[in-house]
C-alpha cells in the first residue's frame, strides 16, 4: 500500500496517525518530494472511477495562483494529467494507493474499507 502525503499537512498527518493506529503496512512517499508520474496519476485516476477534478488540490495556493477553477472545465483530460504530474502541490492529499482502490484526500470511512 503507497500513502502519499504532505508532511505540513495536517489532514496528512492525521491520516498518517490513523494507518499508524491501525497497523497498516505502508509506504509512506513525500508528494512535494517525490512527485506522482504521469503514468502513476493516468493508472490511479483510471482505477479510481472518480472524476479528475478529485484529484486537484482545490484548496492550494498554487491551485488559485494559476486560476486553474476557471480553466480546468475547458482543459483536456491529457493536459490536466500532466499539469498534475508537473508539481506535487497541485495534487489532493493524502491519497492511499491499494491493490484495488485509490482514494484521494482523507475519509476514514472509506479508508477503513480500503484496509
Amino acid at each position: 500500500m503507497l500513502f502519499l502525503y504532505y508532511p505540513k499537512c495536517t489532514t496528512c498527518q492525521k491520516a498518517k496517525k490513523w494507518l499508524d493506529q491501525q497497523g497498516a503496512d505502508y509506504q509512506a512517499r513525500d508528494i512535494k518530494e517525490d512527485n506522482p508520474t504521469l503514468e502513476e496519476l493516468t493508472d490511479w485516476y483510471r482505477r479510481s472511477g472518480l472524476p479528475l477534478k478529485r484529484f486537484f488540490n482545490t484548496s492550494g495556493l498554487q491551485y488559485r495562483a494559476l486560476g486553474l477553477k476557471d480553466k480546468l472545465a475547458a482543459m483536456g483530460e491529457d493536459e490536466q494529467l500532466a499539469l498534475l504530474a508537473s508539481d506535487g502541490m497541485l495534487v489532493k492529499r493524502p491519497i492511499l494507493v491499494t491493490g484495488t482502490k485509490v482514494l484521494p484526500g482523507f475519509r476514514e470511512a472509506d479508508w477503513q474499507e480500503a484496509l
